[in-house]
């Protein structure tokens, strides 16, 4: 018997999927072009990571905050899994990863929680949403990610930090 020939279908599919996802970033003016290219790089890939968080980046930067949302809530859980962080995020303690470290891994999860908590208050459920941000607050001793100025102004009503300081 000889050997497989090509990659294997999963493989396939992520290169697949890459090469979509390449589609997006030459599309970025054209955001018509750019959302076919990530649909067709998640109809391919809908457990990569990668095309989940470019599918939350996009529908993030375009305002589209529902699925922005549902793509974040994926990628948290894919990130917990990866991180054997507990599937719910409510639950993760500081010292269940390294958070302050320069690891992808724990950045991305508190850049997805960051972001789905954001997009969770502009739809509505603000209260849900802050809970989100200072949990990432709480696990990023050195707010890389800026969650503290975020909590900040979600705990103001949405007024930035130097037109409320102008105004007071």
């Amino acid at each position: 018997m000889g050997a497989p020939m090509g990659p294997p279908p999963s493989q396939s599919r992520q290169h697949a999927a890459s090469i979509a996802l390449e589609g997006a970033r030459a599309a970025r003016t054209r955001p018509e072009d750019a959302r076919k290219a990530i649909d067709a790089a998640l109809a391919l890939a809908p457990d990569d990571v990668d095309v989940r968080m470019a599918a939350y980046k996009f529908h993030f930067y375009n305002h589209d905050y529902a699925p922005a949302a549902d793509h974040a809530a994926v990628c948290i859980r894919m990130f917990a899994a990866d991180l054997g962080l507990p599937p719910d995020w409510r639950s993760v303690a500081p010292d269940h990863a390294d958070f302050a470290a320069l690891a992808r891994a724990p950045g991305r999860y508190l850049q997805a929680l960051i972001a789905w908590g954001y997009c969770r208050a502009r739809l509505g459920a603000v209260e849900e949403g802050r809970e989100a941000v200072a949990q990432a607050a709480r696990l990023d001793p050195n707010d890389r990610f800026g969650a503290r100025r975020l909590l900040a102004v979600m705990e103001r009503g949405g007024v930035e930090i130097d037109a409320y300081a102008v105004d007071n």
